[in-house]
């Protein structure tokens, strides 16, 4: 239920922005009530799903929260553990809806979550949850931005934006490659993407399937990570020169078809 709940809501922010009203163009100060209503009635479905949860102890309530370090995680994950097998449902819709809801509103913390899915999931599981997760939540910033975030990308990030619009020209022909490329590597951060990428006009649909797509192998890293969760001591200990090494490599095959492309498209022009 919460779940069509939550679908339902943002279909509903989809319709409302894909329309009229807003290519028309309204105030400034009607876009921020409209945002402030969208979080409002998103933090109530979080409530929602808080209530929906099984009956917990003093203790155990005071670990109920979004985690900011991995003591946080680790606390979390026990409590979760512990319900997971006897209240199956109630756990993965509380951890699907609370990692879209911080990837919906650039709320940090997911990175805990991704590693506590391979805690808590089989992993080929806690791999497509993290991806959907991601890909759902960063679909919602991008339409959230879509609403309201026009004026702000070019009044505060101006020269960020205009560099960054220049690049998805250039890979217009191959955008899907392009945006797992900057989900794989650092040079972009995942909120400055999920913002400007509907201002640039990057399609909604390469937007998610590129963004699917790109988490996974960060997030691969992140959930074999939480196999040991109660080894590690901080989120940086998740990843290995190992990892850094492989996260390079996908990094570069995920481009690697762009570049042939242009290489080819060249040499017979």
């Amino acid at each position: 239920m919460v779940l069509l709940f939550w679908f339902g809501f943002f279909n509903f922010v989809f319709v409302l922005i894909s329309g009229k009203a807003q290519a028309e163009g309204g105030s400034a100060r009607t876009s921020l009530l409209i945002l402030v209503s969208i979080f409002l009635s998103a933090a109530f479905l979080m409530f929602l799903v808080y209530k929906n949860f099984p009956q917990l102890s003093e203790e155990e309530r005071e670990c109920i929260k979004v985690p900011r370090d991995m003591d946080d995680a680790k606390a979390l994950g026990k409590v979760l553990s512990k319900y997971k097998d006897t209240f199956y449902v109630q756990v993965l819709v509380a951890y699907f809806a609370t990692y879209v809801f911080l990837q919906t509103f650039a709320i940090p913390g997911s990175i805990f979550l991704s590693i506590l899915s391979g805690f808590l999931y089989p992993f080929p599981l806690a791999l497509f949850l993290v991806c959907l997760c991601s890909g759902l939540g960063a679909s919602f910033c991008y339409m959230l931005s879509y609403l309201v975030g026009r004026p702000v990308v070019y009044r505060y990030l101006t020269e960020k934006a205009v560099k960054w619009s220049e690049q998805v020209e250039r890979h217009r022909e191959h955008l899907i490659n392009y945006i797992i490329f900057l989900r794989i590597t650092p040079f972009l951060p995942n909120w400055f993407i999920n913002i400007t990428s509907p201002v640039i006009n990057v399609p909604l649909k390469v937007f998610f399937i590129g963004t699917f797509l790109g988490v996974a192998p960060p997030s691969f890293v992140a959930i074999k990570a939480g196999t040991t969760l109660y080894q590690l001591t901080t989120a940086g200990e998740a990843v290995s020169w190992n990892s850094v090494f492989v996260l390079m490599i996908l990094a570069i095959l995920s481009i690697l078809p762009a570049v042939f492309q242009k290489k080819l498209k060249q040499k017979f022009e």
